[in-house]
């Protein structure tokens, strides 16, 4: 199986297998020769990685002449929302976010702080395979500029856009679980400023992952039990770029990833109703909440680079994605887990409720989802087949072909779907009831084999 996958969420790999240096620094030259040189904003995340990986971009970047900013470890919608006014040409993030801990990445970033889409990925990718890179002489290399306090900034405008006030009055001690990534300085200091007592695990930026990064129930159970143990109002699990965001209640349960987006939607439109938008794979719980207020939801492609065009687009109140990335345009256009988690304190606060009695009230389907690893090589035409499968087997069904192959019925769907960064098949399934759930997953499953 070939780890390395180049897609609109940028290039990323193992590293030592096929994220090297040499790729780093050519797709560095790709970025300084396409943006034609400026200001570029560089920050990681914690991975062992990140010195090497980091090292190799600032030298492919000074030597098409850009004048990088380091921000070092910093999450990634820190240094986007940096980006924002800030007259630089772009940045690129080093993070593989939910990632095992040996793959990084390259994410690519507009000079409005918006990843690349896909047009502007395509153009960058012609670059890379040309070769033909900008070059710079030698008495024309710019400086390495270190940026102070990365993310405070950032943090500023979360407390500015949400009610700190109420927040700070209601003293709440919460639980976060940082996963030694991007965010283990960034999270407690946003929850201490909102006058939180916090209780921190995994909060030592380069050691080891104590688990998989990716803000899933499977992933939360230490946190679940450090809620229960602490008696804390809520625990939030965040992945190593500060992307997703998970969520544990009061009660000491992790929410499944689908349900955050629907039960920030339904608080959105309590508060302010408006177009929600988010992508073909995410729960219909969705629509049901954004509904309720009789607002219009939009779906996309997969990838936060899609919903989050889409949201600036069409001026949307809310976007995401069931993964745990939450877009809340009023602090920036981009999956902001820190903006998410003071978005949820907010409505605790100001509703005086727990969350889990706002989880309680959240519209649930039943969900399945299933990552069929495949060689790259094979991806393409195995989705081709389900396409063709699916035809035959469910002429009753709606089939979409935005992003892989959706079928659609009145109580449900089946959506199969090469991964942007993974070598897998995602394969997703979702019913008013578990058994329809699981048929459909199993039928799934076949339509690829």
């Amino acid at each position: 199986m070939n780890p390395l996958k180049i897609s609109i969420t940028g290039v990323r790999g193992v590293v030592g297998e096929t994220l090297t240096p040499h790729l780093v620094v050519q797709f560095a030259q790709a970025f300084g020769s396409y943006i034609g040189g400026g200001r570029v904003f560089v920050c990681n995340d914690a991975r062992h990685s990140a010195a090497m990986v980091r090292s190799a971009a600032l030298s492919g970047l000074l030597s098409t002449g850009c004048e990088p900013v380091d921000f070092g470890v910093c999450p990634t919608p820190g240094m986007q929302f940096a980006l924002i006014g800030s007259r630089a040409s772009g940045g690129i993030a080093i993070s593989a976010g939910h990632n095992p801990e040996d793959w990084n990445a390259l994410r690519f970033i507009r000079g409005d702080g918006m990843y690349f889409n896909a047009q502007e990925g395509d153009a960058l990718l012609d670059v890379y395979h040309a070769g033909n890179f900008t070059k710079t002489a030698w008495d024309g290399f710019k400086k390495v500029h270190i940026k102070r306090d990365p993310f405070g900034a950032h943090l500023k405008k979360i407390r500015t856009v949400f009610d700190a006030d109420r927040i700070k009055k209601r003293k709440f001690h919460i639980a976060v679980d940082t996963c030694n990534g991007a965010c283990s300085e960034a999270a407690p200091r946003l929850l201490e400023s909102l006058g939180c007592k916090v209780t921190v695990i995994h909060d030592q930026p380069g050691s080891p992952f104590p688990h998989d990064p990716e803000p899933t129930r499977r992933n939360m159970q230490t946190l679940c039990a450090v809620v229960k143990a602490a008696g804390c109002d809520a625990g939030f699990m965040f992945d190593t770029a500060g992307d997703r965001l998970g969520v544990v209640t009061d009660k000491g349960e992790a929410l499944f990833e689908e349900h955050l987006l629907p039960l920030c939607v339904m608080l959105q439109m309590q508060e302010t109703p408006g177009t929600v938008v988010t992508n073909l794979s995410t729960t219909r719980a969705v629509d049901d909440a954004a509904n309720a207020a009789g607002a219009q939801v939009i779906r996309t492609p997969i990838g936060q680079a899609y919903v989050a065009e889409a949201a600036f687009k069409n001026r949307a109140v809310i976007a995401g994605e069931g993964s745990g990335g939450i877009i809340l345009p009023a602090v920036q256009n981009n999956n902001d887990s820190l903006a998410a988690m003071a978005f949820l304190l907010h409505h605790l606060a100001r509703r005086r409720v727990r969350i889990s009695t706002l989880a309680d009230k959240t519209p649930r389907y039943e969900m399945r989802k299933h990552k069929a690893a495949m060689d790259f090589t094979r991806i393409y035409s195995a989705i081709q087949h389900a396409r063709q499968a699916a035809a035959r087997e469910f002429p009753g069904a709606r089939m979409a072909l935005d992003d892989g192959v959706k079928l659609e019925w009145r109580d449900a769907w089946l959506h199969l779907r090469p991964s942007n960064t993974e070598s897998v098949i995602r394969i997703i399934a979702e019913a008013r009831t578990s058994s329809r759930a699981d048929n459909l997953l199993q039928a799934g499953m076949e339509l690829i084999s």
